[in-house]
């Protein structure tokens, strides 16, 4: 790969994670404070995500793999991105503020992988080059929480009441501007099958992969992988409002530790994964989801602000050991022939039906624990995904029986 096109790429991946980090972590601050939304409807924001991963095998299948290149459909994607997302940012209420994001999630869920096409079009060696160019996807979103907490400052409790999380918005709409107009110089990536060619449902959702459900363990990995986005869920969706009312400073820029943390335990997964196996290393990751609410629900913003400060670190360990295994676990499984099918069939049911099912509950519980004056009792709040996760360890650790996996870097 050339230099250039390599920078092309980084660049590319950078504005990809800065546009989603630049608003998502924030999101459930700025409806709760500015659109008076309830548990239940920042779970209905939420959860736009699943809808949109629900559709993106259409968007993918349908279009970007049959019609046209992939990065003129990422281009389009964005500017249509940027029109939304600036509208978001001008809505009064949540009841104008949700038809936009749906929409927004729908064209956006479906870039995440049309970036990967572009790169890996480009590569000679993907399980060498790739990792060299998605390392730039987290140091933007990193850089989209550093930004918003230590540059801008909106993040603060009096920007906040303030409303200036709108901005959030208006930067991002800026981004994904810039990235649809960037993205019709990337390189060439033309569509894989032609117009004429029979595509089926089966194929766009992967469900050729569901015979790998008569596998017992597969199963097992499978329903566990459901059941863990709602622990899941309630990260995404309460752990940034959770911060910003217990009074902790730059909520958002703390919460970057859990990127970084994200890149170093993906270095140190091959040797755990090695050295220990795979069922292991997925209750430890599991361990570390019922950890890491734990330690949410018992930190405070004073002398215990550490407690919050390791249970964000924990994110690395939470989402590596548990979904990047998963992702190799299901290689694995699914040998050559089913392979994309694996991958989309696990894709589909964790950030698709799993998330759904993980923001809804998450809604439900926050909302059931707010008192007249606003204020969360997010030590019981907290309790409940520590509990899932630890239910969800015992049965995994009890059900699935251990097997030899091969760790492969690809």
């Amino acid at each position: 790969m050339k230099k250039s096109t390599q920078i092309q790429l980084s660049v590319m991946m950078f504005l990809e994670f800065f546009i989603w980090g630049g608003w998502f972590v924030t999101l459930g601050t700025f409806l709760g404070n500015n659109l008076n939304a309830t548990g239940a409807e920042t779970g209905m924001a939420y959860s736009t995500q699943s809808w949109g991963a629900i559709i993106a095998p259409f968007v993918i299948g349908l279009i970007a793999d049959r019609f046209f290149n992939a990065e003129r459909i990422l281009g389009v994607l964005h500017i249509a991105g940027a029109i939304l997302l600036f509208q978001m940012s001008q809505a009064s209420d949540f009841g104008a503020f949700y038809p936009y994001i749906l929409g927004y999630m729908i064209v956006y869920m479906p870039t995440l992988a049309l970036v990967n096409s572009v790169s890996f079009n480009q590569m000679t060696d993907p399980a060498k080059e790739f990792s060299y160019i998605r390392v730039w996807g987290t140091v933007g979103w990193i850089a989209a929480g550093l930004a918003i907490s230590y540059v801008f400052g909106w993040d603060s409790s009096a920007n906040i009441q303030r409303g200036l999380l709108r901005n959030t918005f208006l930067m991002t709409a800026f981004a994904s501007g810039i990235l649809g107009l960037f993205s019709f110089s990337l390189p060439k990536t033309p569509p894989k099958a032609s117009a004429g060619e029979k595509i089926t449902l089966s194929d766009i959702l992967g469900l050729d992969a569901i015979k790998l459900l008569k596998d017992r363990n597969f199963l097992i990995f499978f329903l566990s992988s459901v059941l863990i986005c709602i622990p899941l869920a309630f990260y995404y969706q309460n752990a940034n409002p959770f911060l910003a009312e217990i009074g902790v400073d730059n909520p958002t820029g703390k919460m970057t530790i859990g990127q970084a943390s994200e890149v170093l335990f993906m270095l140190l997964l091959p040797i755990f994964f090695k050295r220990f196996g795979f069922r292991k290393t997925i209750l430890f990751g599991m361990l570390a989801w019922a950890i890491r609410y734990v330690l949410f629900a018992y930190g405070n913003a004073d002398e215990l602000t550490f407690m919050l400060i390791l249970g964000i670190a924990l994110h690395g360990i939470c989402y590596d050991f548990f979904f990047v295994s998963g992702q190799i676990y299901t290689d694995t499984k699914a040998g050559e022939s089913h392979k994309s099918a694996g991958q989309g069939l696990i894709t589909l049911a964790t950030y698709g039906v799993g998330m759904l099912i993980g923001f809804w509950v998450a809604g439900k519980i926050s909302d059931s624990y707010v008192s007249v004056d606003g204020l969360h009792d997010w030590q019981a709040i907290w309790l409940y995904p520590a509990g899932f996760a630890a239910l969800i360890l015992v049965i995994f650790a009890i059900s699935f029986k251990n097997e030899k996996v091969e760790y492969k870097a690809s």
